[in-house]
């Protein structure tokens, strides 16, 4: 390993989270620098290897057949050497890292985690609650949580929860809602990015969008419950996003409906999950928690 005298850590770490994630941006976000360390450590690693591992074109950077079979090679080691340091870590004593995102985690997760820490006091979890699709082959997480339509490469997917969409609002508008035709004398709260639409619920009543008026437009489901919770509008919510304002009597469902999305929540491992009980323990009490809210909800209260 003297080979490895001449080059520094840090600039194969930058050469393969470039070539990883594919920008120079996202790169130094991950690693906690600016763009321009990123791209001086690859430089001078070019340098120290006397080989070109990037082609610099006007749209960024694009690794080349050298750089692309040695970035591979790099992924594997860094991933072993992100393992050989959780050995010191307290996951090696009992700990487990959840990647979530944090819409999942602030509106039912940290209602429902000190249930699971009754349950098994033994295993300590840590939430990382980050929009971004963390990879648990390489990241320094046990198991994610997602939502989508499961197909996720190289990696195993099992599935928690279908994504099922009903209205929510306020109890007090609720009372003015009698069939879903009445949600066109009422403002509907929008999320701006949803992976889906009103049609989703209204198709199936015999409606379109082109019934709904205006009301706030928000870029986060969150904040859209929230909205709905402070009387704003009726919005369209799922589970397990609505659990807590549906239990607590923040809010209600006015219509008993629901109708699948398409997506379904999932949890998502790799290879350093298999075998350890403490990822298998929290996926099924995760599942049993998850099926169980959604038999809780309630209507009109």
């Amino acid at each position: 390993m003297r080979n490895l005298n001449r080059v520094h850590l840090s600039g194969l770490r930058a050469v393969e989270a470039v070539g990883r994630l594919g920008s120079l941006a996202v790169a130094a976000d991950e690693l906690g620098v600016t763009a321009g360390a990123v791209s001086q450590q690859l430089q001078r690693t070019e340098e120290a290897l006397g080989k070109a591992l990037f082609a610099r074109e006007g749209k960024g950077l694009r690794l080349t057949p050298l750089g692309a079979e040695i970035c591979a090679r790099l992924t594997a080691g860094m991933s072993e050497l992100s393992r050989a340091v959780a050995l010191a870590e307290e996951r090696s004593q009992g700990a487990l890292t959840v990647s979530v995102a944090p819409i999942f985690a602030s509106k039912w997760l940290v209602w429902k985690l000190d249930l699971f820490r009754r349950t098994d006091p033994d295993v300590r979890v840590r939430i990382d609650a980050d929009v971004g699709l963390v990879d648990p082959n390489t990241a320094d997480v046990d198991a994610c949580v997602r939502v989508g339509k499961g197909n996720y490469p190289g990696v195993k997917a099992e599935w928690m929860l279908d994504q099922e969409v009903f209205p929510v609002c306020h109890p007090r508008l609720a009372e003015t809602l009698k069939t879903p035709a009445d949600l066109a004398r009422v403002p509907i709260i929008r999320d701006q990015y949803a992976m889906f639409s009103w049609e989703v619920w209204l198709k199936p009543n015999g409606l379109d969008e082109s019934i709904l008026g205006d009301g706030p437009v928000y870029s986060d489901g969150a904040l859209g419950l929230d909205a709905a919770i402070a009387g704003q509008g009726v919005f369209l919510g799922w589970e397990p996003l609505a659990s807590h304002a549906l239990s607590s009597g923040q809010a209600v469902a006015p219509f008993p409906d629901r109708y699948p999305t398409g997506y379904a929540y999932w949890f998502v491992t790799g290879e350093r999950a298999r075998g350890n009980p403490h990822v298998a323990r929290f996926r099924d009490w995760l599942k049993t928690e998850l099926t169980g809210s959604v038999g809780g909800v309630s209507g009109r209260s």
